[in-house]
């Protein structure tokens, strides 16, 4: 009787399993190596796989693609109908060098204006950027449009709740998007908060029915942290609204993190990044005229001399934008290549640009934490990091919880966002990236890099070959199914 019922599970199973394959080459169009991640699990746990497959691995549906980019504007479309903007657009042609150019046009076929007349401060603490963006708060006077992936209900979400509730019932128009996952333990209730006090709020891919327990797009998340008050100030980078990214986890100690402030032309590309996420959650269809008209692309002015490019990405795209440009920047370098990164699971592509910069002459750096706090990820991040030792790059562990997401190139690019070096960030999870044409703060960026060195412990190959064989068998594994991560 049990064997029975033994062969008929491993039928299906396995009649299960080729349907997913097929479901995986010509319906989702997997790169080859997830399929291959995913047949493995499925083959070896066939009925636990499956359940796992549906909630982590299946892609998100043809409709939920064909709505997201039905509500998305067009950042050329709004850019060009801006007043004034005509000056802003000759200026960032005239400045970009033409070693830059074909870097500047990558952009620009993802949709993405290269922006100048930017001032832009960068944060690597928490506490110094949640005191600057409380001072903005106070001080907007039209709109507050804000996206966290986690925005907590603890002392630092509590209080910027507090001065979000303020402002609505000032008559400030406030919006808040909240990721689903992210934010999980904090209860509707605590967003309700802010609905009561006159401000709207959306959360990003809610769950079936509501129920947390049940949610089919759970491992496609809204990553980003964004923040545009009165469509002059931008913030973005890795610090989300918890207090643990203050430096207050008691293992994950010291928390270094990377995020910047922006005035300039450059808000626009995280205004209109907002706004696309917002008409998705929202189901909104507001004509793009009506934000022009009232007041979320304000007339530019000239702040500084920075030059950016806001470039985004996520699962609805078949192209993964950030790691495109990632790639480009690695395979222009001619200097320097610098990576801060929690997780560090490069794909193919990635890895073989980084492995020809190192081969050609380009000094490499990466940067991860010593102390990690998902173990799983961190064998397989060591896995890669012990190959690239070998290639001859300087690798260094950051004696804490390293949370950047930066990446220095030579002596005039930077950049700065919430996008991680690892296939969750470049395929599955919404992110965005600031890509910075600047020496001056390239320069500060190399200076700040080399204070974390500091703090790091350097590590060469033969780090990686006195681990354990225990460790470097469960390396292997973790490596093998890197790709689900």
């Amino acid at each position: 009787m049990f064997g029975e019922v033994l062969r008929w599970v491993i039928f299906c199973g396995a009649i299960l399993n080729f349907f997913l394959l097929l479901g995986m080459i010509f319906l989702e169009k997997k790169k080859p190596e997830n399929i291959i991640a995913w047949m493995t699990t499925l083959t070896f746990l066939p009925i636990i796989g499956f359940i796992f497959y549906v909630v982590f691995g299946s892609g998100l549906s043809v409709r939920v693609k064909r709505m997201i980019r039905k509500k998305s504007i067009s950042e050329r479309d709004i850019i060009h109908n801006i007043e004034g903007i005509d000056k802003i657009k000759q200026a960032s042609t005239k400045d970009i060098s033409k070693e830059d150019a074909s870097l500047v046009a990558l952009g620009y076929s993802f949709g993405s204006y290269p922006l100048p007349g930017n001032d832009i401060k960068i944060f690597t603490n928490g506490n110094e950027k949640i005191e600057a963006l409380k001072q903005d708060i106070l001080n907007a006077t039209q709109s507050i449009n804000m996206e966290y992936y986690i925005f907590a209900d603890d002392d630092v979400g509590k209080e910027i709740m507090s001065l979000l509730c303020k402002m609505a019932k000032e008559g400030i128009d406030v919006k808040l998007i909240y990721d689903s996952v992210g934010s999980r333990k904090a209860p509707r209730r605590f967003f309700k908060k802010l609905e009561k006090a006159g401000g709207q709020v959306a959360e990003f891919f809610p769950p079936f029915m509501h129920i947390r327990l049940i949610n089919l797009k759970l491992n496609y998340r809204n990553h980003r942290k964004i923040v545009v008050i009165d469509g002059k100030i931008g913030y973005t980078g890795g610090i989300n609204i918890r207090d643990d990214h203050l430096g207050n986890h008691k293992r994950l100690t010291p928390w270094r993190d990377t995020h910047l402030r922006m005035e300039g032309s450059g808000v626009y590309a995280l205004q209109n990044i907002f706004l696309d996420d917002w008409r998705y959650c929202k189901n909104d269809n507001t004509p793009p005229r009506l934000y022009l008209e009232n007041g979320y692309f304000p007339s530019p002015e000239i702040k500084g001399d920075e030059i950016v490019q806001v470039i985004s990405s996520g699962p609805d795209d078949h192209v993964q934008k950030i790691k495109e440009t990632y790639v480009k920047l690695i395979t222009n370098a001619k200097e320097r290549v610098y990576i801060q990164t929690p997780y560090f699971i490069p794909d193919d592509v990635f890895f073989s640009a980084l492995r020809i910069a190192i081969k050609s002459g380009v000094d490499v750096r990466i940067m991860v934490p010593k102390i990690p706090d998902k173990r799983t990820v961190y064998m397989a991040t060591l896995s890669y990091l012990k190959e690239f030792a070998s290639l001859g790059a300087k690798i260094y562990l950051y004696n804490g919880f390293l949370h950047s997401k930066v990446m220095i190139v030579d002596d005039n690019k930077l950049s700065i966002g919430t996008c991680n070096t690892d296939n969750r960030s470049f395929a599955l999870n919404f992110e965005d990236t600031v890509l910075i044409y600047s020496k001056k703060l390239n320069q500060q960026h190399q200076q700040i890099f080399e204070e974390d060195i500091s703090n790091s412990q350097k590590v060469s190959i033969v780090y990686f070959q006195k681990k354990r064989w225990i460790t470097k068998m469960f390396q292997a594994i973790m490596r093998l199914l890197s790709s689900l991560f």
